[in-house]
């Protein structure tokens, strides 16, 4: 394969406060994917992760846990996330932490440069504090008394500290975004950050704390400890050898990134701070900041109290490695949050896997050693439904390349995807059963399962930096290797007369609904019993360190879940989302919506399909409300309806848009009505 050149790549580095689920481990794996890819791609490429390990949050953490200090609790945190990297089968070359010595000591001479050269001056912050967000806001910032960002008490604090000079940079900033429409993607991203924060003006920011200790030490005023964003946000550069004084050849070779993979709910710490502070040091920017989308249960953001908590060792433990790979890449739109449950991993493996590739396989494995003992020979035989064959087969690395260029990997994979599915059809079309009836058309009969071969290797050599167990496998069974991709566009390279193995292993046996909901729901009841244990013993620890009260104010157990007694009796409040534009919100449809029928979805216990007028139109949507309404009940209501929703398949069943619930604080769900008697169609606004 061609060399193009190095390709650094990043994931935001995982935040030590507790064990990632499934939608933090997304990101590796998506990283891994794009990583994989790009090696196979003709790259030479770099891949780094980590962890996040100070702030006053992991000092209490700590405190919960019984843990002698702060580090002892890291370490073991760190080493879990690293486990869970390492089970998933990630690529990465480095895994930096923010407690490693080489990190420490750069960060601390990172600080010093920008106090030297002006940029950061000592004054003091005075607001309202939030422990979970380790954040400071102004009265007017707060939403109904809470933090704007996740929704927890604050409490007033006042504490010297230093700040840097942001908007001495701004200018030079918003003339880089402009100037590089890449370089903030989605494109609504980037809308975002500029009409949000930089076009109006951005304050100082806060980048030294004196009320907690766990930090990097600030070199020449050691009360101080650098406040956690620019000590995180520099891993990127430190971890590949980046000194003030004088930075190594290594870093020298991959900065800048080429790309930074990170959570949307953190896009304006690295394409606002981060950019600043490397322009502060006279360094290149980033090539590219891609704010993922986020991945949902069931459509509800994971909590460990309300135990819909899915972590990736539980998926992988009923499904496997690859099949969670494939489920989490594939799920995930572009720029829209994705869903997972435990119904759509398993239709999903069935039909996509065990259907489409396993069936594709083990088919082919087994006609080949039945009517030619596994030999699989090219007679040159040709039909007329070959020309289509090869040309999808030929023409896939284009068509993925595309989409990965475009960092749209779930339609990658639906390209990939897309050869398998032309193979089956192949099978469907040639019928090579009754051609094994005629004795003259065995050499007809060879062709047929030598272009199945050598469509099966052609897509497993895509599929390979997204399932690299299952192509290692495939591979196996057919008696060849992986393909280069500047390969991919011939077709015949399969060695004719080559045998293919006489003991098939399945790829992938199919799944059986109820017993994995039935494994789930053990998962699940664990999951809560485990939660309680840790807010008891959370309480116990904080109450002998006499933090109790002021802990309050703090989320035990790291998920943003209280108990009952902590909680207002006025209210709930939820976690905040990011800003949204008047035009963003007038994009949106909304309309009044008379349900006609409604009937349960046959695979799912959660959802029921509803038929919903709408004005002169009926669209079919689906809902996860079938433990809080029946079917019969539904017929009938007028309710709130999200008109322009992109259609999604869920259970196996297409849904045109959304109804509009409400949620309590145990997550019980009642659906929005119209207060007044209004006709189907009237619109919401």
């Amino acid at each position: 394969m061609q060399n193009k050149g190095k390709y650094y790549i990043t994931t935001a580095i995982a935040y030590t406060s507790g064990k990632p689920h499934i939608g933090n481990s997304y990101e590796i794996v998506l990283a891994d994917a794009i990583a994989r890819y790009k090696r196979k791609d003709g790259y030479d490429v770099h891949f780094q992760t980590g962890s996040d390990e100070h702030g006053q949050k992991i000092e209490t953490r700590a405190i919960e846990a019984g843990c002698s200090s702060p580090k002892e609790f890291v370490d073991g945190v760190a080493g879990t996330i690293k486990g869970l990297w390492d089970m998933m089968d990630t690529s990465y070359d480095r895994f930096i932490r923010t407690t490693d010595e080489d990190h420490v000591k750069q960060v601390q001479k990172i600080f010093k440069k920008f106090y030297d050269q002006g940029d950061i001056y000592k004054g003091s912050y005075k607001g309202m504090y939030c422990t979970e967000c380790e954040a400071f806001y102004t009265e007017s910032q707060l939403k109904d008394g809470k933090c704007p960002e996740c929704g927890s008490d604050v409490h007033p604090a006042e504490e010297e500290a230093y700040f840097f000079k942001m908007s001495k940079y701004a200018p030079k900033l918003i003339d880089y975004i402009n100037e590089h429409p890449e370089f903030i993607q989605p494109v609504s991203r980037k809308n975002e950050m500029m009409n949000n924060f930089l076009l109006p003006g951005l304050q100082d920011l806060c980048v030294s704390r004196t009320s907690f200790k766990w930090g990097i030490p600030v070199s020449f005023d050691e009360k101080h400890v650098v406040y956690v964003w620019l000590d995180a946000l520099t891993n990127y550069i430190t971890g590949i050898g980046y000194d003030v004084d004088n930075s190594s050849d290594e870093y020298k070779k991959w900065w800048p990134a080429d790309l930074h993979l990170i959570g949307k709910d953190i896009i304006r710490f690295h394409t606002i701070y981060w950019p600043i502070f490397l322009l502060a040091l006279g360094e290149p920017l980033p090539k590219q900041v891609f704010g993922h989308p986020w991945l949902l249960q069931g459509g509800e953001k994971m909590s460990k109290s309300k135990g819909n908590v899915i972590y990736a060792d539980d998926l992988v433990s009923l499904f496997g490695v690859d099949p969670v790979k494939y489920f989490v890449l594939h799920e995930m739109p572009y720029d829209n949050d994705g869903v997972i449950t435990w119904e759509l991993m398993v239709e999903r493996y069935n039909s996509d896997l065990a259907n489409t590739l396993g069936n594709l396989v083990n088919r082919t494995i087994a006609m080949s050693n039945k009517y030619f003992g596994g030999i699989v020979e090219n007679k040159g035989v040709e039909g007329g439904v070959d020309a289509d064959l090869k040309a999808v087969c030929t023409g896939a690395y284009d068509r993925v390349e595309r989409k990965m260029d475009e960092l749209r990997v779930a339609d990658a994979l639906t390209e990939i995807f897309a050869v398998f599915k032309r193979c089956n059809k192949y099978i469907d079309e040639t019928e090579p059963w009754n051609l094994a009836k005629d004795e003259a058309q065995k050499d007809r009969l060879a062709t047929v399962l030598y272009n199945l071969v050598e469509g099966i290797t052609i897509g497993t050599s895509l599929l390979e930096p997204f399932m690299p167990r299952t192509a290692k496998l495939i591979f196996k069974q057919l008696n060849t290797k992986t393909r280069d991709f500047d390969t991919l566009e011939t077709f015949g390279l399969y060695e004719s007369g080559n045998k293919v193995t006489d003991n098939p292993e399945q790829c992938f046996a199919r799944k059986d609904l109820n017993e994995v909901l039935a494994d789930a729901a053990k998962i699940t009841e664990k999951q809560k019993a485990e939660y309680v244990e840790a807010q008891k013993r959370a309480k116990e620890n904080l109450t002998k360190a006499g933090m109790l009260k002021e802990a309050a104010a703090i989320v035990i157990g790291g998920d943003g879940d209280q108990e009952e007694s902590d909680k207002a009796d006025d209210g709930i409040d939820i976690p905040a989302k990011d800003e949204i534009t008047f035009d963003d919100f007038m994009g949106m449809q909304f309309q009044v919506g008379e349900i006609v029928a409604c009937e349960a979805v046959p695979k799912s216990k959660k959802l029921l399909c509803s038929q919903v007028k709408i004005g002169s139109q009926t669209k079919q949507i689906v809902s996860g409300i079938r433990k809080y309404y029946s079917p019969e009940e539904m017929v009938g209501k007028k309710v709130m309806v999200l008109v322009n929703l992109k259609p999604a398949m869920l259970a196996g069943v297409k849904s045109e848009g959304m109804l509009l619930c409400a949620e309590d604080a145990e997550g019980n769900l009642a659906l929005m009505v119209p207060e007044k008697a209004m006709p189907s169609g009237a619109e919401i606004c």
